[in-house]
């Protein structure tokens, strides 16, 4: 037996008994050690606020039940191939699998977590995946300007990655003050939209909100790209399209993390894409987007908490008890 959350109604989630059936011979059992919430996706399953045109879009890998609801959600969880093939067997591994204390899924579903990548940081392979692909996407070279517009979750994940390349500038750019302990910890610039330099080579747009696709566009210097990360839902952002867009020749692109940046398709698979991203993270700054800990018992709770916003969070980490 194990126990799974579910998405009932808008606003009500519960804990529910499920019976596991024995791994097949290319399949394995993981007992969690730890999920996680992103909050973004996670809170419009908890508010049944996912729009229809893109529900089908929206399936999480391991998801039972249809969107809006009843639905099993998630899709960050971290623990240990109990049985399986041999060379897994022991071993921590990450899957996009929902908030279940055990389950039963494909060899192939799981990715192997480096033994010097704690479990809890490993939970954020999700995001890092998505700011991997928008790199592969985005292509920065030697020298560039480069700004990210929006300090969240996935403008952090990408933020801390472009760190690491040899750029000329790297500015992270959101209109909270409080996100500069974050930025902060994480070794990076943050600056608020009036002060950010512009003539940039590349923008990376991740605040999700109108007034930051104006601020990413107008950073972007003449003939320069600006990636969009963002995801608006059902919302219709008015983007500045006027003026100086066609004189500059800027280009406005989407990156998603459903398929394979295009640059990357032919040599790389998405587990290949997840490995990357896992070590990536060996690098204990990722740290700072570990933003709570709850047990899995609370996690009806938790998630109206952070649905309603009197719990901020980043990636919300949820613990299971050891003999789950």
């Amino acid at each position: 037996m194990a126990q799974a959350y579910w998405t009932l109604a808008p606003g009500q989630g519960q804990i529910r008994q499920e019976s596991l059936g024995p791994p097949g011979p290319d399949e394995v059992l993981v007992r969690t050690l730890y999920s996680a919430i992103s909050r973004g996706t996670e809170t419009l399953v908890h508010r049944h606020a996912v729009p229809e045109p893109v529900r089908g879009l929206m399936r999480a890998p391991f998801q039972a039940g249809d969107l809006p609801g009843p639905v099993k959600y998630g899709y960050l969880s971290v623990g240990i191939v109990e049985e399986g093939p041999p060379e897994l067997r022991g071993r921590r591994v990450f899957c996009l699998h929902p908030h279940q204390t055990r389950y039963v899924v494909p060899a192939t579903a799981v990715v192997a977590v480096p033994d010097d990548v704690p479990s809890e940081r490993a939970l954020l392979a999700g995001p890092v995946e998505t700011a991997v692909n928008a790199l592969w996407d985005a292509a920065p070279r030697l020298g560039d300007r480069v700004a990210v517009v929006g300090l969240g979750m996935i403008g952090a994940s990408v933020a801390a990655l472009l760190s690491g390349f040899p750029l000329e500038r790297l500015q992270v750019v959101d209109t909270d003050p409080a996100r500069g302990e974050l930025a902060g910890r994480l070794g990076l610039q943050l600056v608020a939209p009036q002060e950010a330099a512009g003539d940039c080579d590349i923008v990376i747009h991740c605040s999700a909100s109108e007034a930051g696709l104006a601020t990413a566009l107008r950073l972007a210097g003449e003939e320069a790209e600006v990636v969009e990360l963002s995801w608006y839902g059902t919302d219709a952002p008015r983007a500045p399209l006027g003026e100086t867009f066609h004189a500059r020749r800027l280009t406005l692109r989407a990156s998603q993390v459903g398929a394979v940046s295009a640059a990357r398709r032919a040599r790389r698979t998405t587990t290949d894409r997840l490995a990357t991203a896992l070590a990536a993270l060996r690098d204990p700054r990722f740290d700072a987007l570990l933003s709570g800990r709850s047990d899995f018992a609370e996690l009806p709770e938790v998630m109206e908490d952070i649905a309603s916003g009197r719990t901020p969070a980043l990636c919300h980490v949820i613990r299971y008890p050891e003999e789950s």
